[in-house]
């Protein structure tokens, strides 16, 4: 089992604790509790909202300031560009499993964001789609976290047919692993140390050349990780084309991914490193991406 920070230090100060007040007995229930309750040895597997230190724990190093707290993701808005640094959240299977609600549309500026985010009026006309950075549907399982989803501030201008094409195929696809996987961890955003390629609006939106994401899986027997860079325009490649370690993205967009999350030793075993075999794509969809969604 993975050895992570936080929960190493709560468990040890919570058995001996628990030895002098309930013996014995009570400790062996607790570890029975925990392992059933906590089978990757983290957080719950559960479809609530997990708790603002649990999201705190999975944050990228940022400048407090810049940190928006929401109930179902995290992101750290850059006001120089109008849009978030990074958005943080968690992907479950039993997320996904569940009916999901209607797709709220309910696009709208960030009430959060203390020197306001992007608002509607910035994308009408623009050529641009509102993409969301912590997808629609990975937020279906429940009418508040598919409403939050809709915040401008998780939202970047994207070319059409990148958000329908490759980008959609990867969100698609990264569904699919939390399925397979159970549980992931993800920080998805703009490349925003590339030089924009427009700017919109009267907030002057920046049009980001490229976008990242991140993908970690800490569940046993087999924890993996692995990163992505795609330029902000339509592909015809596969996803692998576009897939590398987590440090290449962490070079290239100056964010340090997870720095809470894992034991040192760990963190640089998962990041340093990646095997796309590890992380299957559906052979279907992408044909159907190149043949279908990319000139829709």
């Amino acid at each position: 089992m993975a050895k992570f920070r936080t929960n190493h230090q709560k468990s040890s100060e919570s058995s001996a604790g628990m030895i002098g007040r309930v013996g014995l007995f009570g400790l062996i229930l607790a570890l029975v509790y925990f392992l059933i309750g906590n089978g990757d040895g983290f957080f719950p597997e559960s479809t609530e909202a997990p708790t603002q230190n649990d999201i705190d724990i999975l944050m990228p190093e940022a400048d407090k300031s810049s940190v928006v707290r929401h109930t179902y993701y995290n992101l750290s808005y850059n006001e120089k560009y109008e849009q978030a640094n990074w958005v943080v959240y968690e992907l479950q299977r039993d997320s996904l499993m569940k009916p999901w609600v209607s797709r709220t549309n309910d696009f709208r500026r960030d009430p959060y964001v203390s020197t306001g985010s992007a608002a509607l009026e910035d994308y009408r006309r623009s050529g641009y789609d509102r993409g969301h950075m912590a997808p629609a549907g990975d937020m279906a399982y429940n009418y508040d976290a598919m409403s939050e989803s809709f915040f401008l501030s998780n939202m970047s201008p994207q070319v059409h047919n990148f958000n329908t094409g490759i980008w959609r195929e990867l969100e698609e696809t990264t569904r699919d692993w939390a399925k397979k996987f159970r549980h992931l961890y993800i920080v998805t955003g703009p490349v925003l140390t590339k030089e924009p390629i427009d700017y919109i609006g009267d907030n002057d939106v920046a049009v980001p050349a490229e976008y990242f994401k991140v993908i970690l899986d800490l569940s046993e027997p087999e924890l993996k990780g692995i990163g992505y860079i795609m330029p902000n325009k339509v592909s015809y490649q596969s996803i692998d084309a576009y897939a590398m370690s987590i440090d290449e993205v962490e070079q290239r967009t100056g964010i340090n991914f997870f720095p809470d999350l894992m034991d040192k030793d760990l963190e640089e075993r998962l990041e340093a490193k990646f095997d796309a075999d590890l992380w299957p794509i559906n052979k279907r969809r992408f044909e159907m991406r190149k043949d279908s969604w990319n000139v829709n």
